[in-house]
This record gives structure tokens, C-alpha cells and sequence, in this order.
């Protein structure tokens, strides 16, 4: 599950849990405004809860029906510019009555028969309105601003063995990317490349630390990160925040692939303790 972002959904989970019991005496909320304020939750689940748990008149506006609304109306706008009016239009079509049932409904319309790619028109409930397949352009929509290229970040990874072949680890910040994962001990990641004199600062021990051959390489949604990898021997002193563990037990871990990544490129170079 690493790497999913389970891990923030259950601190989300509980931090919405105390609000709940806070907040609303325990009581969980049924308006669309009251579900927004609670940790974790947006405009989304929000819409979604208060319409299909309580019964509430919200527009639910995911992918799906993102995609429904732009075949239907035939918006050739690119996402994610096309969004706000893709939502107007969902709202002049949910009715006041059995909102949630209405938008279970276009949601499904959405995951089954249109579908991203080859779309089962002959099949829909909404053929002979579809401005779309009117237009012979449904499977083209919604179209999508095309993307530029992924900037490249550089950073720095210490690969610190104890005497006994442990190596320490340390949990990340809760917040931000890979927010309270655990991790080999890193720079941050930058947009620069960094020296070995730069790097070395920041190492976690004052070590002789030395580079390790290769780059490991890892992209997440919005860049691509090359970390270097420097290998030190620590051999006393006092210990950094982190914990030392023996690499066979890193399976019970939440390591991030990246930092796997780390490890085995690590594995491949092993550092020598005498």
C-alpha cells in the first residue's frame, strides 16, 4: 500500500473522527458546507455524502461526470479549464428529488457505458440527446489540456549502516509528499543538482561519506526525481532522530517505492563495516 496515500487517509480518517465528536457532539453532518469543513474531506466526497447518505440536493461532479456532461453538451473546452461549466451544466440536471439516486446514476453512466475510450452509445439512456454523438465527436471528449514536460528535482540520499549492518531511517514531516512515510535519511529535493560538498552538510552523521555509482531515478505525478546516493559507516556518537533497521526487516516498513529504490540500488553497492 505504500506509496497510495493510505497512510494520509487514515490520519485524515482519525483527524475527522475527533471533529465529528468536537465539532458536532458526535453527530456526523448532513449539509454539503458542514461535511466541507471536516479534515480530509472536499468538495467531492462532500457533494457526494450529503446526497447519497442524507438525502441532500448536491451536485456530485467526478471524472465520470465530467465526461457524461461534455458528451451530452458536446464542451470542447480542454479539462481543466472546462470544469466550472462542466459542473453548471451537472447542476441544471440534478433534480431536488432522490439526488443521491440521480447521481449514483450518472456516475455509473460514466464508469460503464461511457466510457473513456469506446463508448457505448447505442446503449445509452441518453442517445437521442447527446450533442455529441450527434456531432460525431463523443469519443474525442472531454479533451484535455495536452501536458508539458515533467521538471527534473534533484536530491540526496545517505545510506547510514551501523556496525551491526542496521541502517537508519527516519519517519518524514506528516504533511507534503509522502507525508509520514519512512524514508532513508534525504536532502530535500531541489531543481538543481547537489555537489558532494553541499550534500555532505546534511548528512544526518559526520561521516566519510562516499558516492555510490548510478542515479536512482523515480517519478511521481508532477516531476521527476534523480536522487545520488551517498554511503557512510557510522561507528558511534549520538544517534539522529531516526531508528536503525536491519534491512531483511524493511518489508514491514512503510518505505515509499522511491526509497526501495534507494535500498536496492544501495544493496547493489554495499558498504563495507569494519
Amino acid at each position: 500500500w505504500a506509496g497510495l496515500g493510505y497512510y494520509a487517509r487514515a490520519r485524515n480518517l482519525l483527524k475527522c473522527s475527533r471533529a465529528v465528536v468536537e465539532r458536532h457532539d458526535g453527530v456526523f453532518p448532513d449539509t454539503e458546507d458542514a461535511l466541507r469543513a471536516l479534515p480530509g474531506i472536499g468538495a467531492y466526497t462532500a457533494a457526494a455524502v450529503a446526497a447519497i447518505a442524507f438525502g441532500r440536493r448536491a451536485v456530485v461532479v467526478d471524472g465520470n461526470v465530467e465526461r457524461v456532461m461534455a458528451r451530452l453538451f458536446a464542451v470542447q473546452d480542454p479539462l481543466p479549464g472546462a470544469k466550472p461549466a462542466l459542473t453548471v451544466l451537472a447542476d441544471a440536471l440534478t433534480p431536488a428529488e432522490r439526488c443521491g439516486d440521480y447521481a449514483q446514476a450518472v456516475m455509473d453512466l460514466g464508469a460503464t457505458l461511457c466510457s473513456p475510450r469506446n463508448p457505448a452509445c447505442g446503449l445509452c439512456p441518453w442517445m437521442r440527446g447527446c450533442q455529441g454523438r450527434r456531432q460525431g465527436i463523443a469519443a474525442e471528449l472531454p479533451r484535455k489540456t495536452p501536458k508539458g514536460e515533467k521538471p527534473v528535482r534533484y536530491g540526496v540520499a545517505f545510506w547510514t549502516v551501523r556496525w551491526d549492518g542496521a541502517v537508519l531511517l527516519r519517519k518524514r514531516p506528516p504533511s507534503g509528499l509522502l507525508g509520514g512515510m519512512i524514508e532513508v535519511p534525504s536532502t530535500p529535493w531541489r531543481d538543481s543538482p547537489w555537489t558532494l560538498e553541499e550534500a555532505r552538510k546534511l548528512g544526518p552523521f559526520h561521516l566519510d561519506w562516499h558516492a555510490v555509482g548510478g542515479v536512482v531515478r523515480h517519478t511521481f505525478t508532477h516531476f521527476h526525481l534523480e536522487l545520488s546516493v551517498l554511503a557512510g559507516v557510522a561507528r558511534g556518537g549520538s544517534v539522529p532522530a531516526g531508528r536503525w533497521v536491519a534491512p531483511e526487516a524493511f518489508g514491514a516498513e512503510a518505505l515509499p517505492t522511491v526509497m526501495r529504490k534507494v535500498a536496492r540500488h544501495a544493496a547493489k553497492n554495499p558498504t563495507t563495516v569494519g
